[in-house]
């Protein structure tokens, strides 16, 4: 397949870029699945071949991850959004002690509106004062050892904020929405009792979204969920409950033979990924303020590089150089604006070496 320099420098806080390799085998796959002589956009979801491809993917993740039998692994739909209500209906409602979330930017102080429809829930940590900024610190943190569990995002899109450690209680169940640095990393998954990424970031398109969960949280789900949103109608049927999204499942098959096969797992990925974020991070600090991270730096992200520049004029002639210059998805998100570079697993170290170059180069002349 030709390379598109277009797609090569997408820079996208999501949907975000996918393997050129894989491109290239989606691209064959809309015309014929060569094991199948059929389309994937027209194979059955009741297929033998199909049921062949979830059982793969599952057990591709199950590697790169070494997760234990004690978890499902489920390719569930609505998004991480869908998984905000799911989590709790299932862990919380009912219940009388507060489960514990932690409101740590844009995406945080979603999921926590929707936990209070099913219970109590008491914000451990709030990062609002600081204009979400910063993660906190330790010695901010005190967990109790009576709740349902605790609940945080790993990584913030829009602030560029990361953990870089895990958070809670080991006698408390953890949750994560893991959806933008899922497999971008190793993560320690049997820390966790739930760990939920929708595909569009580091993993394949929209239109499903992963799920590991312990059997012993499936198993003590209430028993009067509506079936859609009940965890143990998604294990007893395979993640074929219903029409699954054939297509998007292939997708993140094909990107996790790419994370095993040509990367070489996790950890290779992970320090790929360092390599990247720490080259645009060097660029801003070397600028003497002309390019202003949002976060402090002990809290930034490796997946999404959030920056100001000095003034809203000088913002607008970035964004249009750089448009100009093959770039796309950079403007940063609404809610905070400013710069955003996504440098997702799919997006490569010559794309961000040509973005710094472009940085420099745009500095220079702006202070001339």
């Amino acid at each position: 397949m030709r390379t598109n320099t277009r797609n090569a420098l997408n820079f996208s806080g999501g949907p975000g870029a996918l393997p050129e390799s894989v491109l290239a085998q989606v691209q064959s796959s809309i015309i014929e699945v060569p094991e199948t002589g059929l389309s994937i956009l027209g194979i059955s979801h009741r297929s033998a071949w199909f049921e062949s491809i979830v059982r793969e993917t599952e057990n591709n993740i199950r590697a790169l991850l070494g997760l234990s039998e004690d978890y499902h692994v489920l390719f569930l739909q609505g998004g991480a959004t869908q998984q905000f209500s799911m989590v709790p209906m299932s862990m919380l409602r009912g219940k009388r002690q507060a489960a514990e979330y932690l409101d740590t930017g844009y995406w945080s102080r979603k999921v926590i509106s929707e936990a209070m429809r099913e219970g109590p829930v008491r914000v451990v940590w709030s990062g609002e004062s600081c204009g979400y900024r910063h993660l906190p610190r330790e010695d901010e943190l005190s967990f109790s050892a009576d709740a349902p569990y605790i609940h945080y995002v790993s990584n913030e899109t829009v602030e560029g904020l990361q953990f870089h450690r895990i958070l809670g209680r080991d006698d408390v169940p953890r949750v994560c929405d893991m959806s933008s640095d899922f497999l971008s990393k190793p993560c320690e998954a049997d820390k966790f009792s739930l760990i939920y990424a929708h595909a569009q970031k580091n993993i394949g398109p929209a239109g499903v979204t992963i799920v590991l969960v312990r059997d012993s949280i499936v198993q003590s789900a209430p028993q009067n969920l509506p079936a859609f949103l009940d965890y143990r109608r998604h294990v007893d049927a395979h993640s074929n409950f219903n029409t699954p999204p054939v297509f998007a499942i292939y997708v993140v098959l094909l990107v996790t033979r790419w994370l095993l096969n040509d990367i070489g797992g996790v950890e290779n990925m992970a320090r790929i990924n360092r390599g990247k974020a720490e080259l645009l991070y060097g660029i801003i600090d070397d600028s003497d303020e002309f390019y202003r991270g949002w976060g402090e730096a002990r809290d930034r992200s490796a997946m999404n590089v959030s920056f100001n520049l000095p003034n809203a004029d000088l913002e607008r002639a970035f964004f249009t150089e750089a448009k100009a210059a093959g770039f796309s998805g950079l403007e940063g998100h609404r809610a905070i604006g400013g710069v955003r570079a996504s440098v997702y697993n799919a997006l490569s170290l010559t794309a961000v070496e040509t973005l710094a170059d472009f940085m420099r180069d745009f500095q220079h002349r702006s202070r001339r």
